[in-house]
């Protein structure tokens, strides 16, 4: 719970976001990079592969 101290409220890192931590950004990231190049790779070999 949110405190009073010296005229501040302080709170914990979970309190001021108002969430629980969600899927790490870092996995999000990687998997979506990966996607991306999967399906580049994709293209290019079906396109532009002589």
């Amino acid at each position: 719970m949110a405190t009073k101290r010296d005229d501040q409220i302080v709170e914990t890192a979970t309190e001021a976001r108002q969430a629980e931590p969600g899927p790490s950004v870092l996995a999000l990231l990687a998997i979506s990079t990966g996607l991306a190049v999967l399906i580049l790779g994709v293209v290019w070999f079906v396109f532009f592969r002589t």
